[in-house]
């Protein structure tokens, strides 16, 4: 079950990656961004390709980055997050992108040639198992994809950010949470899932991953943003979203009645490492 859900999340997002070369940048992605809390001073200092509508919060607005400290980014896609913090850590800094998509990691390091940034820079790997030192970050960001890691493989990841993070480093995540449980015809839609629905996990349960992980002074906040902004996106589709999975029924009218808002949210979590 786990290899399949990360098989069909890889292919899904490397589609993606490979469609941002051909589809035309839409209003809709930037729209779709500032809802989540980029400002247009953010989006318009980024190469085109760059935002793909993909976020669900900016989890570079509040992880409280300083100059000269590392920065790490799970699951870094385009490169959003990763080239706003290089700004903010400067060239004394580093961020680094983590992401297991080959065609986003290639995607990514265009958009950092483009915006000219030095202290950035990309990995090939899964943000369960990433291939740096212990004690070696003093922070940790992600947005929108932990919800994407099978729950079974959940507190692995947040084991791996605390074996990542310095001795009171922190971690700031922009991510989809569940606001009650999720029934079945919404857990068992690959649609759902590869859009970062179906995969949310509770927020108490997140909450106790965090915990149960070595973290302390752990804060969950609602963000009150519209999910369902995502239908219009040009990348997540329900219309071409996972049409090769399970009845096409499944893949589009189902989506596009649910009310994403009854069921889950964008929450910005931070934490400290003890």
């Amino acid at each position: 079950m786990s290899n399949d859900t990360y098989n069909l999340v890889q292919s899904r997002y490397g589609d993606i990656a490979k469609q941002s070369y051909t589809t035309q940048q839409h209003e809709k992605e930037e729209q779709i961004a500032r809802a989540f809390g980029y400002s247009a001073e953010d989006l318009s200092s980024l190469p085109e390709r760059t935002n793909l509508g993909l976020s669900c919060g900016n989890p570079v607005g509040f992880a409280n980055m300083k100059e000269g400290e590392t920065i790490l980014d799970l699951g870094s896609g385009s490169g959003i997050d990763v080239l706003l913090a290089a700004r903010k850590v400067g060239v004394n800094g580093q961020a680094i992108g983590v992401d297991m998509t080959k065609s986003m990691i290639e995607l990514a390091e265009k958009n950092t040639q483009k915006a000219g940034v030095s202290n950035a820079k990309f990995i090939e790997a899964t943000i369960n198992s990433v291939p740096l030192p212990d004690s070696s970050v003093d922070c940790i960001i992600s947005n929108c994809v932990v919800n994407l890691v099978p729950a079974t493989d959940k507190p692995a990841v947040f084991k791996e950010i605390a074996r990542l993070l310095k001795p009171g480093g922190r971690v700031a995540i922009s991510d989809i949470l569940a606001r009650k449980p999720l029934p079945g015809h919404i857990t068992k839609n690959m649609a759902l899932y590869v859009g970062c629905v179906a995969g949310a996990s509770e927020i108490a349960r997140y909450e106790e991953y965090l915990e149960q992980a070595g973290f302390d002074s752990v804060l969950i906040v609602d963000a009150k943003s519209d999910l369902n902004l995502y239908k219009q996106s040009s990348y997540l589709s329900q219309s071409s979203c996972c049409s090769s999975v399970g009845p096409k029924k499944e893949t589009t009218s189902d989506v596009a009645e649910l009310d994403f808002n009854e069921w889950v949210g964008s929450f910005q979590i931070y934490a400290i490492k003890v």
